[in-house]
């Protein structure tokens, strides 16, 4: 006969594998894109994880129901290490751009910095901050990982 301790911990670890993965599949397949009412701002990547050197496709959506204004062509892009230095800032005319509700605009980046030097490997912050209707500031970041 098994010990009754061992049956226990056979069993609850049976039940408790399906339940935690559940849980953690949910938390690590969190969307990039949800469409809501108000003020809202999404930017989309088409995955985190990218090699050193590979295109990186970079969406600014409105995701919400209000108009949103920008202060340049670019709308508001930039990507910074995570301490915070801009590394990358598209060049764009210095005219204010509106995105309307579910608009889209497409950058790609090849992972150089401003002074045209390929990035490291590493964690980067990918932003954008626009201004609504009505007078507030929506601003959106998400991080990507650059991986040899």
């Amino acid at each position: 006969m098994f010990p009754k301790g061992l049956i226990l911990a056979i069993s609850l670890g049976v039940v408790a594998g399906p339940v935690f993965g559940i849980i953690l599949f949910d938390i690590g397949n969190e969307k990039q894109l949800v469409f809501v009412d108000g003020d809202s701002l999404s930017i989309v990547t088409e995955k985190k994880d990218f090699k050193i050197g590979e295109t990186i496709l970079i969406k600014i959506i409105n995701s919400g129901t209000a108009n949103l204004t920008f202060s340049d062509a670019s709308y508001g892009l930039k990507i910074k290490q995570l301490d915070g230095i801009l590394i990358f800032q598209p060049i764009s005319a210095q005219v204010e751009s509106t995105l309307e509700p579910h608009d889209e605009i497409e950058y790609v980046w090849n992972q150089n910095k401003n002074n045209g030097e390929q990035v490291l490997e590493g964690l980067y912050k990918v932003t954008s901050s626009g201004v609504s209707e009505n007078g507030n500031i929506v601003e959106k970041s998400i991080t990507i990982n650059l991986l040899k």
